[in-house]
């Protein structure tokens, strides 16, 4: 066995905390402040490659493998959750599918510019309706012609309401399959097209900086060329979708976990009580020393995720493990850096603060804790 990242995914994971530190932390306490999207921070993030890192050259992307991408989100999710849910949603949930499901022309079309990070393409998946249940989604799409014209509504959208956002991928309900459910197919709708609306989601207590938004689509008539692979295959590709997206998700929770632990440790070195800093006292050390041993196991579990997955081995069971671990294991880390921080933890001029918010989600977005454990569950034979 060999536990050690190559020579390209440790220069990976050193520019992107050199990015992270010079160019978003500086920013990060005021953009979650006043809950303001920054185009530039994320151009930035495409200039230097974060976006597109496993499509494939010919379609402008970097070619790289999924650790490296999942090891870009860490890196950039232990500095600040909004632009790690930028890149993550970026690339899991708005390249990804197209990448993965659309034809030659749609890949040509969209991609490079996704990959450069001139713009940012959204997931709709997500209804009132439906949430932990996909299958109670109300949208549909009629065909008319040459032409599908969709209805209904979605909600919780990243990236789907910024200055970048092109567009989304929407999935309807479009007829019933010979079982008599449902039939899905997943579509491309670009921002402008008549009828289609994106209002950002303000208020939010996590990701403040990121972009959320309710979709709205009200007789939007796409061509069939818009259809997303093929008709009907719209509940697969969401599953697969949220299967590489439970990745991202479980490395936004291992960054954030070693950036509020980091921030903890400095904090309890510094800090003196009873004449001798807090780190020294048996009851703040075990704190730190639970959130080690849990980031080490965090990152072992995700990373043979990842390495499974380059390998074209099945690893569906283990995405859904790292997720639900990794985010939950942020929890507890959060917590415990929170309480070493005493009552300046609770100070939003205190970083750590704003860990323990955008933690909150991880427990709920691409498939809540509940439906990891479903899906385990599954996987083991229950």
């Amino acid at each position: 066995m060999d536990f050690d990242l190559n020579v390209e995914q440790e220069m990976i994971r050193k520019e992107v905390r050199k990015f992270a530190q010079s160019e978003i932390a500086p920013m990060a306490e005021a953009l979650d402040e006043t809950e303001t999207f920054s185009p530039e921070l994320t151009r930035k993030m495409g200039e230097i490659g974060l976006f597109g890192m496993f499509v494939p050259e010919k379609y402008d992307g970097q070619g790289m493998d999924y650790i490296s991408y999942i090891i870009a989100v860490e890196e950039i999710a232990r500095v600040d959750g909004s632009h790690a849910a930028t890149i993550a949603a970026g690339n899991s949930l708005g390249i990804g599918p197209i990448n993965y499901f659309g034809t030659d022309a749609q890949k040509k079309k969209y991609l490079p510019r996704l990959c450069s990070g001139e713009a940012l393409w959204g997931f709709g998946l997500t209804e009132p309706t439906a949430g932990s249940d996909a299958g109670g989604s109300k949208t549909t799409a009629v065909k008319d012609g040459s032409e599908w014209v969709i209805n209904g509504s979605k909600i919780f959208i990243t990236n789907a309401a910024c200055e970048l956002s092109l567009g989304v991928t929407v999935q309807a309900i479009t007829g019933n399959r010979p079982d008599g459910k449902p039939e899905y197919t997943c579509f491309l709708v670009e921002n402008g097209t008549p009828g289609f609306k994106a209002v950002p989601m303000k208020k939010k207590m996590m990701w403040r900086a990121s972009s959320t938004a309710e979709l709205y689509f009200d007789d939007v008539r796409v061509p069939s060329e818009n259809i997303l692979g093929k008709q009907g295959d719209g509940f697969h590709q969401m599953l697969k979708t949220l299967d590489g997206g439970r990745l991202s998700i479980a490395a936004m929770g291992l960054g954030g976990a070693q950036g509020a632990y980091e921030l903890a440790l400095k904090y309890a070195r510094q800090r003196k009580q009873f004449g001798q800093p807090i780190s020294k006292f048996q009851g703040v050390a075990f704190k730190l020393a639970d959130a080690a041993m849990e980031i080490e196991c965090a990152r072992n579990l995700l990373y043979k995720a990842c390495w499974l997955r380059d390998k074209g081995r099945p690893f569906e069971k283990l995405a859904a493990m790292a997720k639900l671990y990794c985010s939950e294991m942020m929890g507890r880390v959060t917590n415990h850096a929170v309480q070493v921080h005493g009552g300046y933890g609770l100070m939003k001029e205190y970083q750590v603060e704003r860990f323990y918010r955008d933690q909150k989600l991880l427990d709920i977005g691409e498939g809540t804790s509940e439906i990891q454990r479903i899906v385990v569950s599954r996987h083991i034979g229950c």
